[in-house]
């Protein structure tokens, strides 16, 4: 993964949830129950690695409206993405970075952190991007200064909320549905 350095995107959202660090674990760690709580992600699919583990490759399937920052040239509709994981400690964290278009892990990198308190856990739900990414370099070619930060903020914006609800599902789903009814779900 490439050096961290100082982040153009960097946001993140915790709740508390009463549930074990494990079952959390893996409930996220499966890529089949993205669906259950996220904004765009739709599912995917394993292609490369033993799934779940550092290293593993993902494609993931995912859908955004067209009102989404809808003045930028952001991709809507459906469309997928790769991305590796490079994180995998069950019971406490799993984080993914994503993949330019030759395969490389890009300093893009998802995360749900999970950390016990009396009575559950705090689960926290991050993204962090230091260098542009592939696509963001894309968005933004052609832009002035004035636009890209421009776009840089509301895309700030859509990323801390679109954190925020998924922990929020996440939390409704642990803690209301029973794992055997997610699974079939999934």
């Amino acid at each position: 993964m490439p050096e961290k350095q100082e982040s153009i995107f960097e946001t993140g959202a915790e709740l508390f949830v009463s549930v074990a660090p494990g079952e959390i674990y893996e409930l996220v760690a499966d890529l089949r129950n993205s669906p259950l709580w996220s904004a765009e992600c739709t599912g995917g699919e394993w292609v490369g690695g033993e799934p779940g583990t550092v290293g593993a490759v993902f494609r993931g399937d995912n859908l955004r409206s067209g009102d989404v920052v809808a003045w930028a040239p952001v991709v809507r509709g459906r469309w997928s993405t790769y991305a590796e994981v490079v994180h995998a400690n069950p019971g406490k964290e799993f984080a993914w970075a994503m993949r330019d278009s030759a395969g490389r892990a890009q300093d893009s990198v998802w995360s749900f952190t999970i950390t016990p308190v009396q009575g559950g856990c705090l689960l926290a739900h991050r993204f962090r991007m230091g260098r542009p990414t592939e696509g963001i370099r894309e968005i933004t070619a052609g832009m002035t200064e004035a636009t890209r930060e421009r776009f840089r903020h509301e895309w700030a914006g859509k990323l801390a909320r679109d954190l925020s609800e998924t922990v929020r599902r996440l939390k409704t789903v642990l803690e209301n549905e029973p794992a055997a009814l997610r699974a079939e779900k999934a």
